[in-house]
């Protein structure tokens, strides 16, 4: 079989789980990457046999499978400092409680430890997600940061994530970490320190989407090569550039997405700067045979054309490798 193509639900879930799901099946999706909010998937109900079913039901009902689950909101409250309103935004009660921060950040890691649980009970062996980051807010690096400060930073990643990924490995699971700004890796040299400060545990891998390494200017076809063991999941999304007029700025400017004078903004696949053909053969180099998911996110175009249009474009561009070298026939020259 080819490599599924999902949708990712997570820029869905405004609607409920039964019209996210028809709406995906009706378009062609393989399956649903499920976002761990909204109604689409609520992870503390994971020894609830019969609300397993009804999910695993809804998908069947649509012709859809599931490989993946994700909690990239919980996530990010893990080792994010400070906690604040934004995190109130996008928490759950049960995981915001009163808002004490090393609470929320305590109760963000039995969620995910939750998280690995209905993978489990999904028949799911890949949760995609954040870490969050305790020394993100120093990335401009004025006042000076100590060195001391950055290491202390990766220990206190390493600190609250071995915990959780105990669990992941006990449930037979891996946690695939979405490389995006405002984590604890969101280039390449940080990937790397990340994987490094974990000890490069085999459960703790990659969720490799390029829409936040183009505007950074980092290969995101090297960047596969380079990390093809850790490359756990796939996320197709773009983003386009829109610096060079002497205004936009990489950084953007505190401005809202689809506004013209940002630096990059996100796109639907296809229509960025992601040199996609390169992108899938490298994945078919490393052997990736994962799901191909679209993460539709595309402020400037209405999601219900945007998202099938994404399926196809992802459906035409997606080379499956060759099952045979071009240059075997020319042994039967000899015939």
């Amino acid at each position: 079989m080819a490599r599924p193509i999902t949708l990712f639900t997570g820029q869905w879930a405004d609607l409920p789980f039964e019209e996210v799901a028809r709406l995906a099946g009706e378009w062609g999706f393989d399956g649903l990457e499920i976002a761990s909010w909204g109604d689409h998937l609520d992870v503390s109900r994971h020894a609830d046999a019969d609300y397993v079913a009804g999910r695993k039901a809804i998908l069947e009902q649509n012709g859809l499978q599931v490989w993946t689950i994700s909690n990239h909101l919980v996530g990010q409250a893990v080792c994010d400092d400070p906690i604040d309103a934004r995190h109130r935004g996008i928490l759950p009660d049960r995981v915001w409680g009163d808002g004490e921060p090393e609470g929320v950040r305590q109760r963000a890691a039995e969620e995910l430890k939750d998280t690995a649980r209905m993978a489990k009970a999904l028949g799911v062996k890949t949760v995609t997600g954040f870490t969050g980051s305790s020394i993100w807010k120093t990335v401009a690096m004025f006042p000076p940061v100590p060195d001391e400060m950055v290491e202390a930073g990766y220990q206190d990643f390493a600190d609250r994530f071995h915990p959780i990924l105990d669990v992941f490995e006990e449930q037979g699971v891996r946690f695939a970490m979405e490389v995006h700004p405002s984590e604890i890796a969101y280039d390449y040299w940080t990937a790397q320190r990340m994987l490094d400060a974990i000890g490069q545990r085999e459960s703790f891998g990659l969720n490799w989407d390029p829409s936040h390494m183009v505007w950074q200017q980092v290969d995101p076809v090297g960047f596969i090569v380079d990390f093809a063991d850790r490359i756990y999941h796939v996320h197709c999304k773009d983003s386009k550039v829109q610096v060079g007029n002497g205004r936009n700025a990489r950084l953007s400017s505190h401005l809202a997405w689809a506004d013209p004078r940002r630096g990059w903004d996100f796109v639907s696949v296809g229509l960025g700067d992601v040199p996609w053909q390169r992108c899938f053969r490298a994945l078919n180099s490393i052997g990736y045979d994962g799901p191909l998911s679209v993460e539709w996110e595309d402020a400037g175009m209405d999601r219900l054309v945007g998202a099938p249009a994404a399926l196809e474009f992802v459906r035409e561009n997606a080379v499956e490798p060759s099952a045979a070298a071009f240059d075997a026939a020319f042994s039967s020259a000899r015939d």
